[in-house]
């Protein structure tokens, strides 16, 4: 029998004291419907969660528990894109309500879920900024990330959306000058959002 002296520490946990959380690259509906992810968040020292099209592949292709949406879909007329965006927001949502208790506890820092907008518009910054917007107001969670592509028209998208008050993940950083554009793009938003006088202190 394991007692308390002996049971295997939790580095994942044990990282937090060091200003460090661990977000998790894997979301599937499986995980959400059997407790899955809120084991991992509440025990496992998990502090949010990033997605984007190919991990959303992996957990629909082949897996049954879409099967009944998907036929919904189908009967419905909706366009292949529609029924895809319909099973992802529904994750999406489900998986922000599971990790908002550490948004609320965290204020803010931790706790939030991100998606991607479509790959294809990674070099259109008015087609990004339009799903961005889309996406964030379908969700409808406060603790959703919208991730945009790190690329040259990504940047100026994303000091946009930031003006707008949307969450945003930058995706494709390969080296600090990146990171650099990316944070002064982040700057700009703020600073265009306070200069028409709104809040930006839930803003991440």
């Amino acid at each position: 029998m394991t007692d308390q002296a002996t049971k295997p520490a939790n580095h994942l946990i044990e990282i937090k004291q060091y200003g460090q959380s661990i977000w998790m690259d894997n979301l599937t509906r499986d995980m959400i419907q059997s407790g899955e992810l809120k084991q991992l968040i509440e025990n496992g020292g998990i502090c949010g969660i990033t997605s984007n099209p190919a991990i959303f592949e992996k957990a629909i292709k082949g897996n049954a528990i879409y099967d009944a949406d998907i036929e919904a879909g189908i009967k419905a007329g909706l366009p292949t894109y529609k029924i895809y965006e319909s099973l992802i927001f529904e994750d999406i949502r489900n998986a922000c309500d599971i990790l908002s208790p550490v948004y609320e506890s965290s204020n803010g820092l931790d706790g939030y879920v991100s998606i991607e907008v479509p790959p294809t518009i990674a070099h259109d910054t008015e087609a990004t900024i339009k799903e961005a917007k889309r996406y964030y107001q379908e969700i409808g969670r406060e603790n959703v990330m919208i991730k945009i592509p790190g690329t040259k028209a990504g940047l100026p998208a994303v000091e946009q959306v930031i003006a707008e008050g949307i969450n945003v993940n930058v995706t494709l950083l390969f080296s600090v000058a990146s990171y650099v554009e990316t944070a002064w793009a982040y700057i700009r938003g703020l600073e265009k959002r306070v200069a028409e006088g709104k809040d930006i202190s839930n803003i991440a």
